[in-house]
């Protein structure tokens, strides 16, 4: 299973008014595992950002100024994400912005493409109701390190949410996290966020389902007939269930 943890940073916050995508990060999970291969461009969006997203991702016009457009690493980016599922925080957001980027270029839609996109904020809020659940907050809450972190960057976004989203999919974590967080909520909640949180992780998992062999079968069959022997016609597995009386309803 191959999927990309994904993150972009953008002039602004529309592409529809004619926000441009200025930086992509993604890193590669195999079978749930970081494998060291990694996408990040720094793309000139032949624009200024806005004063808001500049002071967020620290990007300006005059770094930018001699990158690449995104019709030059187009290819490299459609090549590294096809069929790939895509883990990404907040995903109509950034899916947005590549679709704008694709339209220009007369593709079919990013979408199109891919494998699933999995929304790790709507998985976040469903095991965290009602709790901060931006890339930070969740950062603090399982106790993965962004202490070096001051700007936004999209490929260091995209290693932090990595270690969020397998935190978030383990099954497990309820036995070793604390379910306290940055915002010190704990007691009431933490039953019902330990409880969404396995069925997020569960809703993940495929099990395989192992019928028996007829010759299993034949075997199995063979040590009840042993045990309902031995037990002299009590083998609970070989006894018909009886049906409970029902009083009727007064």
């Amino acid at each position: 299973m191959r999927q990309l943890v994904f993150d972009t940073e953008t002039t602004g916050l529309n592409p529809r008014t004619g926000d441009r995508i200025i930086e992509i990060g993604a890193v590669e999970l195999v079978n749930r595992r970081l494998t060291g291969k990694n996408l990040h461009f720094y793309i000139n969006p032949e624009r200024d950002s806005d004063p808001g997203a500049l002071a967020v991702h620290g990007l300006t016009t005059e770094f930018l100024s001699d990158k690449p457009k995104f019709a030059e690493i187009a290819e490299a980016f459609r090549d590294f994400t096809l069929g790939a599922d895509l883990i990404i925080h907040n995903a109509p957001f950034d899916v947005g912005f590549i679709e704008a980027e694709y339209a220009r270029l007369g593709w079919p839609s990013f979408v199109s493409q891919v494998g699933e996109i999995i929304d790790s904020l709507v998985m976040a809020k469903a095991a965290f109701p009602g709790k901060r659940n931006s890339l930070d907050a969740l950062c603090d809450r399982f106790g993965i390190s962004n202490a070096h972190r001051t700007l936004h960057g999209a490929l260091l976004d995209s290693e932090l949410l990595a270690e969020v989203y397998l935190s978030l999919t383990r099954g497990q974590e309820s036995l070793v996290i604390d379910d306290s967080d940055g915002d010190h909520e704990h007691h009431a909640g933490s039953g019902q966020a330990t409880a969404a949180r396995s069925a997020a992780a569960m809703a993940t998992l495929v099990l395989p389902v192992l019928r028996a062999t007829d010759e299993e079968g034949a075997t199995h069959d063979a040590m009840l007939a042993d045990l309902n022997k031995a037990s002299k016609g009590k083998c609970v597995w070989l006894q018909e269930p009886v049906a409970e009386d029902v009083a009727p309803a007064a």
